[in-house]
């Protein structure tokens, strides 16, 4: 069978020289000059055509890895509960109103794929404890299980192989950092809200005689300092340098070390004295496992995006995506200036089924959520205590109400007087107006089964281009750990 692949370019040449002779050299050569090239591709086109698609993937797959370079460092973001919903919605929220095009993102710049993030049963939707130990360990199992098999046997993760290996190791979170996807790098349970033991075994499950984590950041402080029992001490006798309040962020200077910032997660970025609070632990552990000069893995999570989708509050979400870019930024510009470090970020599920756009209404006003300075619930509180709630609203949210909503808005706030949980009732009905306002739409409380974007950059970023499980993300780092 006859292939360009197979015939030499001067060949080629001359046969159509030789059919087109009438035709001036000039005009022939440069016609040979384009359509080589076109015909070389055509033929490879051809030619992967007839391959089964599975031998496609493998062969493809194999030539990426064998170009793939192993990295030094691995940093392992997840936006626990960021849907593609919730990248768009940044998107506009932070687009500039002054150009005619809408901006990138850093999440955006750094889109390589999707993952499909279904657990080990029928239902398609996982919680964040399965998708975490599919994450942490490449195996899927139940919901609400910890790095355990369904039947409840330990899961290695990549931490612990990370820290058998005499790599430094760190976990980085805005929840308690015994909450699931931490717990699911560090501990194996049955179940998810055994929120004590899990505590407790981050100091009986030990690699080579110490904690699977060199530094934790994060909340957690009631199931670490107990009327059982003081963990933080522990952690002291072995040497960790434990500190419990962000204003003291700088002051931890060595590992290992430990930071319990709040009972529980820490507090909301909208509204904080930290907003940026994830990006600034971020910024201090890299200082300190670069301090080391040996090889780091690093977990990172924007915690709370899920639950301020659980929650249906679309300005706590932007808040904490802000917060994400931020972090996300830094951590690009780290790599920037350390090139054997690679960055994979992916979200666990996707939260609250959100939607940019609502009752037919081909809108969404995203950007007017800028102007949003408090959390629902804290204006919620304050309206219940004002003579002149309709004005607060506007100093707190800048959101334009039409006649219709400020007698609505006014009369929630005489029911909600009168309600069994005051404060509930008119919270979800401060929600309910951003909403409506900003033509933002819901469809859950819940998780939802849609597959989730998936970023990547620095040396081996390559390997996690295109569609993939996400056992698949977690099976090709544990691969670059072993190596």
């Amino acid at each position: 069978m006859f292939t360009i692949e197979a015939t030499p370019r001067l060949l080629f040449t001359a046969i159509i020289v030789f059919q087109f002779r009438d035709i001036p050299m000039q005009y022939l050569l440069k016609f040979c000059g384009l359509l080589f090239p076109l015909l070389t591709v055509f033929t490879a086109q051809s030619v992967t055509e007839s391959v089964p698609i599975s031998a496609q993937s493998t062969a493809q797959k194999s030539v990426e890895q064998s170009s793939t370079q192993t990295p030094k460092n691995i940093i392992y973001v997840i936006g626990d509960g960021m849907g593609p919903a919730y990248t768009s919605a940044y998107r506009y929220f932070n687009d500039d109103p002054a150009t005619q095009a809408v901006e990138q993102t850093i999440f955006d710049q750094l889109l390589v794929g999707m993952s499909s993030t279904y657990p080990d049963d029928d239902t398609y939707v996982t919680d964040s404890a399965a998708a975490a130990t599919a994450l942490a360990t490449s195996h899927k199992t139940y919901n609400g299980a910890i790095s355990v098999t369904k039947d409840q046997q330990p899961l290695t993760t990549l931490l612990e192989q990370a820290k058998a290996a005499n790599k430094t190791t760190a976990v980085v979170v805005t929840s308690q950092i015994n909450h699931a996807t931490p717990a699911s790098f560090l501990a194996h349970n049955e179940y998810r809200r055994n929120y004590d033991a899990i505590a407790d075994s981050y100091l009986t499950n030990l690699i080579n005689g110490q904690p699977v984590a060199d530094l934790m950041l994060g909340g957690g402080k009631k199931y670490f300092v107990r009327n059982d029992k003081d963990l933080t001490k522990s952690f002291i006798d072995r040497g960790y340098h434990y500190i419990d309040n962000m204003d003291n962020l700088n002051q931890l200077t060595r590992l290992p070390a430990l930071g319990l910032f709040a009972n529980k997660g820490l507090a909301p970025a909208l509204g904080n004295k930290y907003p940026a609070r994830l990006m600034q632990m971020t910024e201090k552990a890299l200082q300190l496992v670069s301090a080391r000069e040996q090889p780091f893995v690093m977990m990172v999570e924007a915690s709370q995006i899920d639950w301020c989708g659980h929650s249906n509050d679309i300005s706590c979400a932007m808040a904490e995506m802000e917060d994400l870019a931020k972090t996300v930024i830094l951590i690009k510009a780290y790599i920037d200036h350390h090139p054997d470090t690679l960055l994979v970020m992916t979200a666990d599920h996707s939260t609250g089924g959100l939607s940019l756009g609502r009752a037919g209404t081909y809108q969404w006003k995203g950007q007017a959520l800028k102007h949003v300075t408090m959390m629902p619930n804290a204006i919620a509180a304050k309206m219940l205590e004002s003579t002149q709630p309709l004005k607060l609203w506007q100093q707190a949210t800048k959101l334009p109400l039409t006649e219709v909503q400020q007698v609505l808005l006014t009369a929630n706030i005489a029911t909600a007087k009168t309600a069994n949980k005051p404060l509930k009732k008119l919270t979800h009905s401060v929600k309910q107006l951003i909403d409506e306002v900003t033509y933002t739409g819901w469809t859950t409380s819940g998780h939802d089964g849609v597959d989730v974007p998936v970023f990547a950059y620095g040396m081996g970023y390559q390997a996690f281009i295109g569609h993939q499980d996400n056992t698949d993300i977690a099976k090709t780092l544990m691969q670059m750990i072993a190596l």
